[in-house]
């Protein structure tokens, strides 16, 4: 049977605020404790939804909601939205003092372990109501998870996009992403106190005959360092990946494998009095540390509030 087209004379807007929620919690139950409504009340809601648009928009698999197809394309576009008509209606201005925004953020544990503290200071001493939720940061192109709203700022190493950005403004394309940049390091190599590559000059021979560990998001047994080696015609045995620096600073203290992180990043690992620093012997191009947003939440006055502190706190951090 033909689904007729939508009436938007006759929809209820609020049917998309249900959606938005029950697909970012894939359940029923904590939809409605976010919307503080009853459980059947959510699910006529997404009952009327389906019949308006002629699709299940979310099916059933174990425990969980999972979208269909329609959904799952449908989500960003409602989002987006809800996020502008709720950025329209705000006050323009925004107050801290009196403000219950809830924030979040993805980055990496090592990011959150040095930004966090004093974030959560300054929250405690200028928004007391407003809230934060980190979520763990898991690729090196969050541009999809900002885009479906899972997140609302990611902090982050993102080379490869902010190349395709600059990119696509050089080409005079549009682009929906905004960045700016906190700080930049350098990595070094890093071994336990008492490792044999501690005696003696860390030469290229010696580091790429070793045994390594490297912190990788997806998981994946190659990264930058072994792409600067590629360019050299070397190569090095990476044994172990793990996907957290607190991880790797634990392993690293209790194993013969050496590591290389961001070298502002050793101090929060928990085991810096444990191991030793070693400067890299060969090039690799410094670690840039950006935040990432979606465009929808450039002049929304909360998070440009947000942005702001974090900036801050990346140039008093990180300006040594």
């Amino acid at each position: 049977m033909a689904i007729p087209p939508l009436n938007l004379r006759t929809f209820d807007l609020n049917l998309l605020k249900v959606f938005d929620t029950v697909m970012a919690e894939r359940s029923l139950t904590k939809a409605a404790e976010q919307l503080a409504l009853t459980q059947p009340a959510v699910s006529n809601a997404l009952r009327r939804l389906r019949d308006a648009l002629g699709d299940e928009l979310l099916v059933r698999k174990g425990r969980t909601l999972e979208p269909t197809p329609r959904g799952q394309e449908l989500w960003p576009a409602v989002r987006e939205i809800l996020q502008r008509l709720q950025t329209s209606l705000a006050p323009s201005v925004f107050e801290p003092a009196t403000a219950t925004t809830t924030f979040v953020l993805t980055m990496a544990d090592a990011t959150a372990a040095e930004l966090l503290p004093d974030l959560v200071e300054v929250l405690a001493r200028e928004a007391p109501g407003v809230s934060l939720r980190v979520v763990p940061l898991t690729t090196r192109d969050p541009r999809r998870v900002l885009d479906e709203g899972a997140a609302d700022l990611a902090i982050g190493h993102f080379p490869a996009v902010l190349t395709d950005l600059t990119a696509r403004a050089q080409a005079g394309a549009a682009e929906s992403f905004r960045h700016h940049r906190l700080f930049v390091g350098d990595y070094v190599c890093v071994m336990r106190k008492d490792h044999p590559l501690t005696k003696g000059k860390l030469t290229l021979d010696r580091f790429c005959e070793a045994s390594h560990m490297l912190v990788s998001f997806s998981g994946r047994a190659f990264g930058f360092i072994d792409e600067s080696l590629g360019s050299l015609k070397r190569t090095r045995r990476v044994v172990l990946t793990v996907n957290q620096f607190f991880t790797a600073g634990r392993v690293v203290v209790h194993s013969d494998l050496l590591t290389v992180l961001p070298r502002h990043f050793v101090n929060v690992t928990g085991y810096a009095d444990q191991l030793v620093i070693r400067e890299l012997p060969f090039t690799v191009p410094p670690i840039q540390v950006d935040a990432l947003w979606h465009q929808r939440l450039d002049t929304a006055a909360p998070h440009a509030w947000l942005r702001q502190q974090i900036t801050q706190l990346g140039d008093r951090l990180f300006s040594a």
